[in-house]
This record gives structure tokens, C-alpha cells and sequence, in this order.
């Protein structure tokens, strides 16, 4: 009798030692443990609540501590790639930059070579010093178009002086006083200037329509003006100087009149600038 209960016994023992039999009932163990924790929890024991705060503690440093490695790698690997996209950046940058110090001495060509055919053909004109002058007032009538500004001859202003809004040929000085000065705009009706379509190199005449534009007259290339043309002044008759940029050839659909969108708006100008050109003797 004694020797099948002891076969029994060690029978148990063996089938808990198994290792599935251990895996179920760790399993079970850790359920009932888990069953037990939160229905203690629930009373308010304040034991319960110290290893609760305990286990909470455990998991934050741990957390903190395993996730350690893992946010050094990841800050690292940001920094590293930082530290390629500026090395990219700035190989990009020197190429570009040094494309641009090429085109710069071409361009710086290609002034100096304009320079000297305008001085072979006599037509090289040199600007004078930039008088800034304070617009007082317009003028506005449904076909005068014209500014007063604050400068005359007082500070060296003479007729027919080119007046710039800023790089954009917005008239020609037509009466000085003392102190003041009036500037016919190229929007009126009386202003007609000498002007060259680019890229096509056509000749023709800009006259103002009294309205917020202009339109080409008297060319003799008239088809071969494209919209969006630049339109320059041409430099004919000594006028003003060549190559002032002035405005764009804008699509007429209900035209066929060439006409001309200013770069600059008349209507708010404030400040201008006058100059004077001259044909430059000394070089």
C-alpha cells in the first residue's frame, strides 16, 4: 500500500517537472497572482498601493534605461546625416557659385566689349549723379498724364533729363522751375520715344495713349513683335540712353495695336530718380 503511494506521489512530481506542465502553470500561477493583486487593489490597501508605485517606478527606469541605446543610435544617426546634407549642401552651393563667377566675368566681357564698339561708333553715354526727387503731385486729365516733383533748377534739373522709377524709364523732365519740376509720363498722349523690341531687335516708336499703357506705331518689322517682347529705350537721337527697360508687349486679342504693359505703375509713384546722359570723353 505504501509503495503505490509513493508511485502516485512520484508520478505528480514528475508530470509538474515536465516542461509544459511548468510553462501552464507558471501561466495559472501568474493569473491567479494577477487575480488576487487587483482584488486587493480594489480594497485600498495601501500595501498594495506601495508596489504598485514600486512596479510603476521599476517600468519607467527600465523603460528608460532600455530605450537608452536606442535614443543614442537614433540621435547619432541624425547627427550623422545632419552633417551629410551640409556636406551636400555646400558642394552644391560651390558649384553653383562657381558657375556664377564664371558667367560674371563673361558678362564682365561682354560690358567692357559693348564699351568700346559704343566708343568706336560714337555713342557711348555715361550717366550722371542720381537726383532723388519727391513726387508732389499728378496731373490727371482723360489724356494728360504728368507728375510734379519736388527738385528744380535749384538742384541742376534741365528739360529733357530721364526720369527712373527705381531701374524703369517712367518719363522725361518738360518744365523746370525753380523748385519744382514737371515730368511728362510715357502714358501721355503727347509722348513719343524712340524704343527697340527684344529679342527681335525691332525699331519702332513708343506712344502714350493717355491711358495706363502704351502702343507701338511706325515700325516697319510690325509682325515680328511677339507678346511678351521687352520693350528698351533705343538710345536714337540722343534721347535717352540705350537699353532702359520700359515695359512688355501685352496679348490684344481684340487688337491688332501692339501694346505696351509698363513695369512700373504710375499711379503710385512716390520717389524718382532723374538723370542726364552724356557721351563719355574722357575714356
Amino acid at each position: 500500500m505504501e509503495t503505490s503511494r509513493d508511485d502516485f506521489v512520484i508520478a505528480i512530481r514528475s508530470a509538474f517537472l515536465k516542461k509544459g506542465t511548468q510553462q501552464r502553470f507558471s501561466l495559472l500561477s501568474l493569473i491567479f497572482f494577477s487575480i488576487i493583486f487587483l482584488i486587493l487593489g480594489s480594497l485600498n490597501f495601501k500595501a498594495i498601493d506601495y508596489v504598485k508605485i514600486g512596479i510603476r517606478e521599476i517600468v519607467y527606469r527600465s523603460s528608460f534605461i532600455v530605450s537608452g541605446p536606442e535614443n543614442f543610435i537614433k540621435d547619432n544617426y541624425l547627427v550623422v546625416q545632419n552633417h551629410l546634407n551640409l556636406y551636400n549642401l555646400n558642394e552644391k552651393n560651390k558649384s553653383e557659385l562657381k558657375k556664377l563667377r564664371s558667367k560674371d566675368l563673361l558678362n564682365e566681357f561682354i560690358i567692357l566689349e559693348n564699351k568700346r564698339l559704343k566708343k568706336v561708333v560714337d555713342d557711348y553715354l555715361i550717366k550722371t549723379d542720381t537726383i532723388i526727387a519727391k513726387v508732389l503731385s499728378d496731373i490727371g486729365s482723360p489724356f494728360l498724364r504728368s507728375i510734379i516733383i519736388n527738385r528744380g533748377s535749384k538742384h541742376k534739373i534741365n528739360l529733357g533729363m530721364a526720369v527712373l522709377d527705381g531701374e524703369y524709364l517712367v518719363g522725361k523732365i518738360v518744365e523746370v522751375n525753380y523748385l519744382s519740376s514737371r515730368v511728362l509720363l510715357l502714358s501721355d498722349l503727347n509722348s513719343k520715344i524712340p524704343v527697340i523690341i527684344e529679342p527681335n531687335e525691332v525699331f519702332s516708336i513708343l506712344s502714350g495713349t493717355g491711358e495706363e499703357n502704351g502702343i507701338i506705331q511706325y515700325s516697319k518689322k510690325y509682325g515680328d513683335i511677339k507678346t511678351n517682347s521687352i520693350v528698351y529705350s533705343s538710345g536714337a537721337g540722343n534721347l535717352f540712353k540705350a537699353g532702359i527697360p520700359i515695359g512688355k508687349i501685352s496679348n490684344n486679342e481684340l487688337s491688332d495695336e501692339k501694346k505696351v504693359e509698363f513695369f512700373s505703375d504710375f499711379t503710385q509713384l512716390r520717389f524718382v530718380n532723374v538723370f542726364s546722359f552724356t557721351k563719355n570723353e574722357n575714356e
